[in-house]
């Protein structure tokens, strides 16, 4: 089956208000917390119109487009209904530096919950009430700062390319391994091992045989408030004034 009824463009779900409740005891909400429950068990290549339909229970897919008008319509209500988990101040504070780590910091624990989230959101325009209420506090803390509006949303885009780069990574992995079956620690360590010899062979790789044979480092989280940091010092050099504010 299809998953839109129609080949022609969907409108945007934002100009359709959800329908009355008739003899159904069905309603929007419930269908897009199914469809986020179906995406984070399965990731976003789980999500059909069918399988949303068969975690509600007696419904047939087509008995959903009622509600969301078309796949991309139920996406669209999915990426803001997860985005309202991040905390997001009534107004900037006085440390514009803190703000941004804040949100970032939010965004990336909400979406490590919702990994799906990262490969959905490059589809879909931003245009969901939490969506653009985010955007405009980014927007609204670095134009404090003296930014053009058009910079400023420069940078925003540069740190949600950074949070989605970084969690599109995270997914892509999370997927590979449920393909190959190293579902556990001592799987990979396993698979890591059979890789350490294939790096060893020959005296090629020392460094990276010698890192495979005892792995190290910073991990995604410490890597993400890594690159976040170098990131918003980058921004800091950039600000009208020069006022770094730089991480020692």
């Amino acid at each position: 089956m299809k998953e839109n009824p129609s080949s022609s463009p969907a409108p945007l779900i934002w100009t359709h208000p959800s329908p009355r409740r008739r003899r159904s005891p069905l309603e929007r909400d419930d269908i897009v917390q199914a469809a986020v429950a179906v995406a984070d068990e399965g990731g976003a290549q789980a999500l059909t119109m069918t399988a949303v339909a068969k975690r509600l229970g007696p419904y047939t897919p087509m008995a959903l487009y009622r509600y969301v008008l078309s796949k991309d319509g139920l996406t669209d209500l999915m990426l803001d209904s997860v985005t309202a988990e991040i905390p997001v101040p009534d107004e900037p504070g006085d440390d514009w530096r803190a703000d941004l780590h804040a949100v970032a910091v939010e965004t990336w624990a909400m979406v490590k919950r919702h990994l799906w989230y990262a490969q959905l959101m490059p589809t879909r325009p931003p245009l969901g009430p939490h969506l653009m209420r985010r955007t405009e506090f980014l927007l609204q803390v670095l134009v404090r700062q003296g930014l053009a509006v058009g910079d400023a949303m420069t940078y925003a885009a540069l740190l949600d390319r950074h949070l989605l780069g970084s969690a599109q990574q995270e997914a892509e992995e999370l997927a590979m391994r449920r393909r190959h079956g190293l579902h556990s620690p001592q799987q990979l360590s396993e698979a890591v091992t059979a890789a350490r010899d294939l790096a060893a062979e020959g005296g090629r790789h020392p460094l990276l045989t010698e890192w495979m044979t005892a792995p190290s480092g910073a991990g995604m989280d410490e890597q993400f408030e890594l690159s976040l940091a170098f990131l918003l010092d980058g921004i800091a050099t950039h600000l009208p004034g020069g006022d770094s504010g730089a991480t020692p």
